[in-house]
């Protein structure tokens, strides 16, 4: 049985404007892919959840955060526009488990969220669906469209929620920029300066990417993509290890690993690799409810280099990407243009490198090198089929996993095979195993490299 519950709702601020930058960003994915970008969360509900709550808590979220409650108006050649609205209705879908499991229920009912396009002028930017068992309400699902978010606004998002006082229905006044204010400031002489600025410096990496940077394409092999798992509580204690004993963070370390692996590879130096910038360091974007994360460009370079040197390349690289992606993506196509046609030749921006993790701060205590050894019989292997997978060359996703690091790794099957795309995830935990063990041996890779074509 279906059942759908009309939440009214109704928030401060409307109107029409163009879209933010991270919003743009989006968008340029959606295109790119044909899909719509989406975030997902299931999540149990407590014994005394009702409808009637569920629904009033929706509506006030809704409500409350403008990119909630905003639609998007399509133009021809152009990026549409986004528009917010003062007031409106959200359809939550109520499902039976009907004798079944409701996570299965539940996990059905999200995928079908994820896979059915969004109708961008039409629904708003989230799908809302909950599963009953006898008749109680067990399940919520919740799919909300990247346009409206990312992973730090979903973030963002939670902790607004625990502001609300249960008694009251009362929560803080929201004080971060809403995409409309981030369009309008993005208008602004210091956002023009910044994005100048940024434009430049893709320029200066643009001219350094190598040539095929996964290497020549298999013969016959035509444009697929595998994705692989892999969880390992060795990389985990390595990084842990290796921070401490450098005097840095766990970041700069598995970028190091993922470089010099990469590296090792392909044949190819520097690695140039396209990472994911939060943006909310930025004044007003911390707490907001929205997407204003994009993509940078990060070299690094590994050759004749210790591992140690390598680290400390990859946190200075880092730095400067995060300095540098906040801009309207699409300026970069021209960009990318320009230089290809003084280069005489494509620049391949095909490598991703995304760190998605949360649990990133010292351990109590610092694991020893024999505890990390004895960790990697641990590590294990999936292979999953995620419909909205990327579809790029190489696409890394560093995770959070209970006691470990999980590497999700997608790969172009024109440049890896199974058998090495396996290889390529393994090499980047003993790389890491090796900077915390001894990070004045060198990397291997020679500064010839970088001639390669």
């Amino acid at each position: 049985m279906v059942e759908r519950v009309a939440v009214p709702f109704a928030g401060a601020g409307s109107g029409t404007d163009e879209l933010s930058w991270g919003q743009l960003s989006i968008w340029q994915s959606i295109g790119d892919s044909g899909q719509s970008r989406t975030l997902t969360g299931m999540t149990p509900l407590p014994p005394d959840a009702t409808l009637e709550r569920i629904g009033r808590t929706i509506g006030w979220l809704v409500g409350r955060h403008q990119s909630l409650r905003t639609t998007y108006r399509l133009r021809p050649d152009r990026p549409p526009l986004q528009v917010c609205h003062e007031s409106g209705e959200l359809t939550i879908e109520v499902l039976d488990a009907d004798g079944r499991d409701p996570d299965e229920v539940a996990a059905e009912l999200r995928d079908r969220y994820q896979r059915t396009p969004f109708d961008y002028e039409n629904e708003w930017p989230l799908r809302v669906g909950v599963v009953r068992l006898d008749g109680r309400p067990v399940r919520q699902v919740v799919v909300y469209l990247h346009l409206a978010l990312d992973a730090g606004g979903l973030t963002a998002l939670i902790a607004d929620m625990r502001t609300r006082d249960p008694e009251t229905g009362q929560a803080p006044p929201v004080t971060a920029h809403p995409p409309l204010e981030q369009a309008r400031r993005q208008r602004l002489p210091a956002a023009q300066r910044q994005q100048a600025a940024s434009l430049r410096y893709w320029d200066q990496v643009l001219r350094v990417v190598p040539a095929q940077p996964l290497g020549p394409a298999r013969p016959g092999q035509e444009v697929d993509h595998l994705e692989i798992r892999f969880r390992s509580p060795a990389t985990l204690l390595a990084a842990q290890l290796a921070a401490a004993r450098i005097g840095t963070g766990t970041a700069p370390v598995l970028l190091a690993a993922y470089a010099v692996a990469l590296a090792r590879a392909t044949e190819r130096n520097p690695v140039v690799s396209i990472v994911a910038v939060s943006n909310r360091f930025r004044p007003g974007l911390v707490d907001s409810i929205s997407s204003v994360s994009h993509i940078a460009p990060l070299v690094v370079d590994v050759a004749d280099a210790t591992l140690g040197d390598v680290v400390g390349r990859a946190s200075g690289g880092a730095l400067a990407a995060y300095k540098n992606g906040y801009l309207d993506p699409y300026l970069l196509d021209g960009l990318l243009a320009r230089v290809q046609a003084e280069l005489g030749a494509e620049v391949d921006l095909i490598c991703y490198f995304n760190d998605r993790r949360q649990a990133t701060a010292a351990p109590a205590e610092v694991p020893t090198p024999e505890q990390v050894r004895a960790a990697l019989a641990d590590s294990t292997v999936e292979w999953p089929d995620d419909p909205e997978r990327p579809q790029t060359g190489l696409y890394l996703y560093v995770a959070d996993a209970p006691g470990a690091v999980e590497f999700l790794l997608t790969v172009d099957l024109r440049f890896f095979t199974r058998e090495t795309l396996e290889e390529l995830v393994r090499e980047m935990e003993a790389v890491t195993v090796a900077i915390a063990l001894d990070p004045t041996a060198g990397t291997g890779v020679r500064a010839r490299a970088a001639a390669t074509t």
